[in-house]
């Protein structure tokens, strides 16, 4: 039987994709989406929330009501995971990532919320409500800096890299600075 994407078969490659690559993938992938699951953890065990989001860089940001129980979970316990994937037709079409890192709440107050809701495409969902695009809201942004993602395309193999690629902040990066960093000892 004829196989439609032979490279798919085994064995599977090992090999590590340069990280300007893999940086330039992982953006492509947040860029063209807006949805996630974003998990955290509460008092009952673990929370799976579809959320709508807008990416900078390496970090991932939505609106949340104060009160909601994923910012409930958040206050207890920062860490969270975030999955993204694009939609998928086949093996070949496989493409996704798991971003893993501490989720910071910004009220309207906060000095560190300025370059994010800059970035924060808030009048799509002001249209969708029919409220007035004059002025921004003053809502609770939500933002999640990815201090590592594993991220997986399986069309890599086509080209002898591994389908799972492990992105890490570098150490002498800060947050809001440029992340192109790759750990090539991750194995997450």
């Amino acid at each position: 039987m004829p196989l439609t994407n032979p490279w798919l078969a085994e064995p599977a490659p090992t090999r590590r994709l340069p990280r300007d690559r893999l940086a330039e993938r992982i953006r492509n992938l947040l860029s063209s989406q807006n949805m996630c699951v974003l998990a955290t953890v509460g008092p009952d065990g673990p929370l799976a929330t579809p959320v709508r989001y807008y990416p900078l860089d390496f970090a991932v940001m939505f609106t949340a009501a104060p009160r909601s129980p994923k910012l409930r979970n958040i206050a207890r316990d920062p860490r969270v995971s975030v999955g993204i994937f694009a939609p998928l037709v086949g093996l070949a079409s496989s493409r996704g990532a798991q971003l893993f890192g501490e989720a910071r709440v910004l009220p309207p107050d906060h000095p560190d919320r300025e370059p994010y809701w800059a970035a924060f495409r808030w009048e799509n969902e002001h249209a969708e409500r029919g409220r007035s695009l004059a002025e921004p809201p003053r809502d609770t942004l939500v933002v999640i800096d990815a201090d590592r993602i594993v991220y997986t395309e399986h069309w890599l193999r086509r080209e002898g890299f591994a389908a799972r690629q492990f992105w890490r902040r570098c150490e002498h990066e800060s947050e809001g600075g440029e992340r192109t960093g790759f750990h090539p000892d991750g194995d997450d």
